[in-house]
């Protein structure tokens, strides 16, 4: 297997470590030290000390933490958009398809026949309750 003799070492970095990094650059260029001694002493790239500088430029440790909560947050509430999406467009193709009301039972998304056929609690009565093919399959998802 071939060695990597000029190569760094290939590690990840927590945010906190990289504004740390990024303000010990700030330190070195500052007391005249030139960009590529300043990338060796950091153990990083020139290609990654300007991707740092670029995403993580004058920020605190604490306001990167912050960042990527919301980040992880944001991500977090895509995937619920998209999910709602993806349910609303089933329902709209399965009311298109029977012409009646599309009433979604509790559960796992099952959609149950006309208002008439629920229960007393609003519920639909286990006999009563019409569900098709798709909306069973798309339970067991």
């Amino acid at each position: 297997m071939g060695q990597r003799s000029d190569q760094m070492k290939r590690r990840r970095h927590t945010p906190e470590q990289i504004v740390r990094k990024l303000r010990e650059a700030d330190r070195l260029l500052g007391e005249g030290v030139e960009l590529p001694e300043v990338t060796k002493q950091l153990e990083v790239s020139e290609a990654t000390y300007h991707r740092w500088r670029a995403q993580y430029g004058g920020m605190r440790a604490d306001d990167v933490k912050r960042l990527k909560e919301l980040e992880v947050e944001n991500a977090r509430l895509k995937r619920i958009v998209a999910d709602q999406t993806l349910e609303v467009a089933a329902l709209k193709e399965i009311a298109k398809g029977t012409g009646e009301p599309v009433v979604p039972a509790p559960g796992c998304g099952h959609v149950a026949g006309p208002p008439g056929d629920l229960g007393a609690a609003g519920v639909p009565d286990r006999g009563s309750a019409s569900l098709d093919a798709a909306s069973r399959a798309a339970c067991r998802v």
